[in-house]
């Protein structure tokens, strides 16, 4: 198990190298990580999770608490660690089914999140193109009010306030891309280590 999952995790993350490809024909997508809108749960748990219901109420309602803990991105591994290792303890019957059932409501709930993430990197990208168009706009009626005959010096010192603001903003938010850009990534790397980590503890 331990092989496959390690072997599942290279064969995605040695494309970390193929990370570093941008597609520049999709302009909602301005990372050098290439774009992976979906994730694999079979990658990441190659054993067929079971398709039976939970029908225990304590042990249902003791897989949700564990998946929420696994989902919550600040805490360390080690705390993951020990709530899978609590969660096995308390339930040691079927508990490599119990903790793939925990790990499939985690991967959800966290592959729901990645993709809000990638949709709003979209909304980003196409919002900084068109700030970059509104600028060149600006930029051009400037140039036009400046080569006039008798040029309007109020309305060319607004339009100059109003491009250095706009380009202070379009600056400060091209500066965010590189952590937005990263996180898709690191929620999959995530993901991998719970799955280790899960099957780790499955095997104890």
């Amino acid at each position: 198990m331990r092989t496959l999952v390690l072997t599942a995790f290279a064969a995605v993350m040695g494309t970390a190298a193929p990370l570093l490809a941008a597609d520049f024909s999709d302009p909602t997508w301005p990372c050098v990580q290439r774009k992976v809108e979906e994730l694999s749960l079979g990658l990441m748990w190659p054993i067929a999770l079971p398709e039976d219901e939970v029908e225990d109420p304590a042990l249902a309602a003791d897989i949700r608490d564990l998946a929420g803990t696994l989902a919550v991105r600040r805490l360390e591994m080690d705390a993951l660690r020990q709530a899978a290792e609590e969660f096995a303890g308390r339930w040691p019957e079927n508990r490599a089914d119990n903790l793939g059932r925990a790990f499939a409501q985690t991967f959800k709930s966290l592959n729901t999140r990645r993709s809000r993430i990638i949709n709003g990197i979209a909304d980003f990208s196409l919002g900084q193109i068109a700030l970059a168009e509104k600028i060149d706009e600006m930029r051009l009626e400037m140039d036009t009010a400046l080569e006039a005959d008798a040029p309007d010096y109020d309305r060319i010192d607004a339009l100059e306030e109003k491009l250095d603001w706009d380009q202070v903003i379009y600056s400060d938010r091209q500066q965010s891309i590189t952590y937005l850009c990263e996180t898709p990534q690191l929620i999959e790397k995530r993901l991998f280590a719970i799955a280790q980590m899960l099957q780790d503890v499955a095997e104890d």
